[in-house]
């Protein structure tokens, strides 16, 4: 593995868990019990939430033992399989290391948060106009978004179907 490769997953991974888990003490320090701020003619708002589940909450009724093998266990095999994984293939483009890193990263931030708050994830964002909003997001969450779209649709694998081809990696 060259150093290069492995110095740029570790600064992103370290810009990218730093900046979330910065917004996330932000947002419970400033957000918690103060209610929805809205911001540009309500596009953006600010709420503080704590999400036991996944996306939009989804596995958040599961019994606590469930939810953590789930969101803690799972997620961490598979946030190491998947790190080990784009290390060592040395064909994968720039663009497909760099985006397999942010979803990394993001999975890295929520993990945090789950260990250290019994399970709890804090979301703070919501973007929308009028009735069609997201749900309340974070940091991460954005990193996670924009790994896998730049994943899906920018990497030279996904404009190839994933076939790695050893003279396009780094």
């Amino acid at each position: 593995m060259k150093l290069g490769r492995f110095a740029l997953v570790g600064a992103i991974l370290a810009t990218s868990v730093g900046c979330d888990q910065v917004t996330k003490i932000a947002a419970r320090q400033h957000l918690e019990g103060q209610g929805t701020q809205s911001f540009l003619g309500d596009t953006f708002r600010l709420t503080y939430t704590e999400n036991y589940g996944a996306f939009l909450g989804m596995g958040s009724n599961l019994p606590d033992p469930v939810r953590n093998l789930i969101f803690v266990g799972l997620v961490s095999i598979f946030l190491v399989g998947f790190l080990v994984w784009i290390l060592r293939t040395r064909e994968l483009s720039r663009t497909a290391l760099v985006s397999a890193t942010l979803i990394i990263g993001g999975g890295i931030g929520n993990l945090i948060d789950r260990v250290l708050f019994d399970g709890g994830v804090t979301d703070f964002m919501n973007l929308g106009i009028g009735p069609v909003r997201t749900g309340i997001f974070n940091v991460a969450d954005v990193w996670i978004v924009v790994g896998a779209a730049a994943l899906l649709l920018l990497s030279p694998e996904a404009r190839r179907g994933f076939r790695v081809n050893e003279d396009e990696g780094d």
